[in-house]
């Protein structure tokens, strides 16, 4: 069940966040960098797990916070073109791959409910009327809610 709703992520009642990023991203800008921000560890496991996995546009790579609180992160982007570089763009195709991976996490790690943004449409450059479809696609018929944000209010708890 997919409900749009309007707020900070950050501040989802929901048991995962799921985002878009790239292998060996940096976390330094959009919801990654607030992700990085509010959990410091987890960037740190994220560049242990991309020197040792070597992740692909189109998998997933789960993260638990000692709150309880799970992040998934989708390789929706191309990596970077170099050690420092910015991510590459996002695509339909990873994107698709992506989501088909976060169902599976979803059912094997009985989530009671994830929220995530307006996925891949801020560093990742694709349009919301690409990706919205996709969401729907892939996750429109679980048994659990998932909430969207598709609008970002800082602070503003959402209507979940």
């Amino acid at each position: 069940m997919i409900k749009e709703v309007a707020g900070d992520i950050l501040l989802t009642k929901a048991q995962a966040i799921a985002h878009g990023i790239a292998p060996n991203d940096h976390f330094n800008s959009g919801l990654a960098l607030s992700l990085r921000e509010q959990w410091p560890a987890m960037y740190q496991d994220f560049r242990h797990f991309c020197h040792a996995n070597h992740p692909k546009p189109g998998e997933t790579w789960i993260w638990g916070g000692a709150d309880g609180k799970r992040i998934v992160s989708l390789f929706t982007q191309e990596p970077p073109s170099n050690h420092h570089g910015n991510p590459g763009r996002a695509s339909t195709h990873n994107v698709n791959l992506a989501l088909r991976e976060l169902r599976h996490v979803i059912e094997k790690e009985n989530f009671a409910s994830v929220a995530l943004p307006r996925l891949a449409t801020g560093v990742g450059g694709l349009d919301w009327e690409e990706v919205k479809p996709l969401i729907s696609k892939h996750l429109g018929d679980l048994k659990i809610p998932i909430y969207v944000y598709a609008t970002y209010s800082k602070g503003k708890p959402a209507e979940e």
